[in-house]
């Protein structure tokens, strides 16, 4: 729901950096892995109970998979890139919810069903990708991209807001889970919706 429009605000940094990153020899799936390690790392953090360098490691996590973008621009995107993007954003993203499952027994219920609801809305987003580009569709919403992106209320800037809320107030934890899962279903729904209207033969 936000990221295309924070597109605008945060890509000509984000390009700025990249094109300097290119020029000293690094690649975006260089970036990529690099922000899988830190983003697994804030799970790590957040199991062990180190709450504050859990949400440094997200922060940091962020800015590497803007950054992997910018460079993939400036070298031209590649499948590979795409799939080794897309992948990596959602390991990162259940991975979260499971760092916070483990810190505390009060949170394993919530933090699986925020598992489940990443899972579901993963399946809608990449089933209407493939459709999508089979049936040639392409779209510059979410910038350019290997693969067709279909936009939803719960897309990766609210997934980093929740968050990073759930950084900052672990107690609620539990609520933010719930409430965000519910939010990952609607997009299903929504996007179910989006491609009756766009695959009906």
């Amino acid at each position: 729901m936000l990221d295309a429009r924070l597109r605008p605000l945060i890509d000509p940094p984000l390009n700025a950096v990249g094109r300097m990153l290119a020029g000293l020899g690094v690649t975006a799936n260089g970036l990529t892995f690099a922000g899988l390690a830190l983003g697994l790392g804030g799970a790590v953090a957040i199991a062990l109970g180190h709450i504050g360098w859990g949400l440094a490691l997200i922060i940091a996590n962020r800015l590497a998979d803007g950054l992997d973008g910018a460079v993939a621009r400036v070298r031209g995107p590649s499948d590979l890139g795409g799939y080794f993007d897309i992948v990596a954003d959602f390991a990162f993203y259940v991975s979260i919810p499971v760092g916070f499952g483990v810190l505390s027994a009060a949170n394993t219920l919530p933090a699986l069903v925020l598992v489940a609801s990443f899972v579901l809305t993963g399946v809608s987003f990449l089933a209407f990708a493939v459709i999508a580009g089979k049936r040639g569709a392409q779209t510059t919403t979410h910038g350019r991209k290997s693969f067709f992106y279909s936009t939803g209320l719960a897309e990766g800037a609210e997934t980093i807001i929740v968050f990073i809320a759930m950084c900052l107030f672990p107690a609620w934890f539990g609520a933010l889970a719930y409430g965000y899962g519910a939010l990952c279903v609607l997009t299903v729904f929504q996007r179910s919706a989006m491609a009756v209207a766009a695959f009906r033969e």
